[in-house]
């Protein structure tokens, strides 16, 4: 059963809900096939994937998002806008708007209706909820369905599998351990994963049901599951109506009289 609002289940779903892939229709460097192409040389499967990945200034769409830990499942629709290197907004309604988000390189600014709360801090402050290190460019990768890191940088290894390229990067020195799950038949990035270093924590990432838009492909949904070497969150983000507007306005000014809360 989906419960009604939730205070102190709402910003974990905003958090996490940010936290769907896009690529381009270009002549890829490895032709397309149903099933991996065996022995493929690496470098040319990166450039392949590089020559697919999205290149966007501005992105919207409404997005329903149903909050799942086992113990209690919510949904709330949200109103997304994400400006390239510049912002990433949301706005929460349940009928009606209950709360904002805005995220930018510098700050987390989130207030909600209900309580007429506010908080008001840094990117790291998303780290410190879920023991991880992202930056503020890694968040939209995330969103916006684009590895986490530039794949066409540094060395990777690959990973025999019947359906897709995998692909895991041979550094020690990042701060995640990701994989790469790709299509071989149009090289869309299908899912990643990543192990937080030094603890039981994973993060995956998938995406599905493409559509195409102004010519980018986009997936339809995103699923993400979140575990802590305890308990599993899984959040589920269906898009609808997306697009790639020119002109994008990004409305946050905190209401007078709210107050503010410590996270």
């Amino acid at each position: 059963m989906i419960n009604n609002y939730n205070h102190s289940n709402f910003f974990p779903i905003l958090l996490l809900g940010w936290m769907l892939v896009l690529a381009t229709c270009k002549s890829p460097a490895v032709p397309s096939s149903r099933t991996p192409i065996k022995d493929i040389e690496i470098k040319e499967l990166t450039k392949s994937v590089a020559k697919n990945q999205l290149n966007y200034k501005k992105f919207r769409s409404r997005v329903k998002t149903t909050y799942d830990n086992g113990k209690r499942k919510q949904q709330i629709i949200i109103n997304l806008r994400l400006e390239k290197s510049k912002s990433i907004w949301m706005s929460a309604t349940m009928i009606v708007p209950i709360a904002k988000l805005l995220v930018t390189p510098e700050r987390v600014s989130f207030y909600e209706k209900f309580e007429k709360t506010f908080f008001e801090g840094d990117v790291s402050f998303i780290n410190e909820q879920f023991e991880t290190n992202f930056e503020f460019k890694d968040l939209q990768n995330l969103l916006m369905g684009l590895p986490l890191i530039n794949i066409t940088r540094g060395r990777f290894e690959s990973i025999s599998h019947p359906k897709y390229y995998i692909l895991t990067p041979k550094s020690d020195k990042l701060r995640f351990r990701p994989t790469f799950f790709f299509d071989p038949n149009n090289f869309l990035l299908l899912e990643q994963r990543f192990m937080v270093p030094g603890t039981q924590r994973s993060l995956t990432f998938k995406y599905l049901n493409h559509q195409k838009l102004e010519g980018e492909f986009v997936p339809r949904e995103v699923q993400i599951s979140l575990f802590d070497g305890l308990a599993l969150t899984r959040i589920k983000l269906e898009y609808t109506r997306a697009d790639f507007p020119e002109q994008l306005s990004i409305p946050f000014d905190i209401p007078a009289g709210y107050q503010p809360i410590e996270m």
